[in-house]
């Protein structure tokens, strides 16, 4: 949600026109309407008298906004530079080291693998989108082939092998996160 359409949102949640927020907040009816239809920016200052007249921090307001963030696209990705020893590593949702879990595609050439990582709290889950991959936990391997899934709490060193002789892709989700 942008900041207008919150603003607005907010004001019609407290029952106050816009001629009335503006007078709360010592600024022009004008301003507010085009502010809540996103036409013009606003500073951090009248955005701070905004929320001083709905009762509401900035802190709050601004949470309040990432939390509404529910869809991704493809454009929202981000693309990590080799990580992890892998070329093809993208975060589907930026910011998830601030979350419960984190979700990647991760993309394996043949024979190439993730490092070793060692045990550590938490799970992993993948699934193999593309190809086939050999997941390695503990002393055994496990192949996963294209539509299966994996999943293990990390208490013991694992990693990922691509198994086939095209590229290997897998959605990756962990808890904690951690990449």
């Amino acid at each position: 949600m942008k900041i207008g359409s919150k603003i607005r949102s907010l004001r019609q949640q407290s029952e106050l026109t816009q001629e009335e927020l503006a007078e709360r907040a010592g600024l022009t009816k004008g301003f507010i309407s085009q502010v809540e239809r996103d036409l013009t920016s606003i500073s951090l200052d009248s955005l701070l008298q905004i929320l001083d007249a709905l009762g509401m921090k900035i802190s709050d307001f601004f949470e309040e906004i990432e939390k509404e963030r529910i869809v991704y696209r493809i454009k929202d990705r981000v693309d990590l530079q080799k990580r992890n020893g892998v070329k093809g590593f993208s975060l589907l949702v930026p910011g998830s080291t601030n979350r419960l879990m984190e979700p990647v595609i991760l993309t394996l050439g043949p024979n190439e693998c993730t490092v070793m990582e060692e045990a550590h709290p938490g799970d992993e889950l993948g699934y193999v989108l593309k190809g086939s991959v050999a997941v390695h936990f503990g002393k055994k391997a496990h192949k996963a082939r294209e539509g299966a899934c994996f999943y293990f709490t990390a208490d013991r060193d694992h990693f990922i092998k691509n198994a086939g002789s095209t590229d290997a892709v897998i959605l990756w989700i962990t808890t904690p996160p951690a990449f």
